[in-house]
């Protein structure tokens, strides 16, 4: 079976619900903006040597599966959402790397590879979070994945200072 079906030459797309919709609809939008942050996450994990963080970041790429799935439908999937242990989970990991890495100013962002990857994936998540609260004015969109995209930004920036504190590089305006 062949991924090109001809289906979306018109700039119409499908959603997960079956309804056809333009290529540029806030939906398509907001989870078009999920897909390019989880695609830069997959990046990320090849500048990380720490395993427990690359292990981590995977398992939000499995969880932005999740994301995208709500975005792409105008039903509630049963087996494709966020659940609140989700965000709690985040949550509790900001808290950990925030105690290894006590923020005492302005960051000058991106001192080392690394860091600068997963700054580039936080500006993506907040930029998903802005289209996403865009779509939840037109069609409400579960609570828990707008907690979900604002927690793994917080995430996002916290990991990067953790690595440039790691690699002694962690500096501040």
């Amino acid at each position: 079976m062949s991924i090109t079906t001809k289906a979306g030459d018109s700039g119409l797309t499908s959603l997960f619900s079956g309804e056809r919709v333009p290529k540029d609809d806030l939906r398509v939008d907001a989870y078009g903006t999920v897909d390019e942050l989880d695609a830069h996450l997959a990046d990320a994990c090849h500048y990380i040597e720490d395993e427990q963080m690359r292990s981590i970041l995977r398992e939000i790429q499995t969880q932005l599966g999740h994301v995208m799935a709500v975005l792409a439908s105008t039903d509630k999937p049963a087996s494709n959402h966020i659940h609140e242990a989700e965000v709690t989970k985040l949550t509790e990991l900001v808290h950990h790397y925030e105690a290894l890495v006590p923020i005492k100013g302005l960051v000058v962002i991106g001192s080392i590879k690394a860091s600068a990857k997963l700054d580039i994936c936080r500006t993506i998540a907040r930029r998903a979070e802005r289209v996403i609260i865009r779509l939840n004015h037109k069609a409400p969109i579960d609570a828990l994945v707008l907690q979900y995209i604002n927690r793994l930004s917080d995430l996002l920036f916290i990991m990067a200072r953790f690595l440039e504190q790691q690699a002694g590089s962690l500096r501040y305006k």
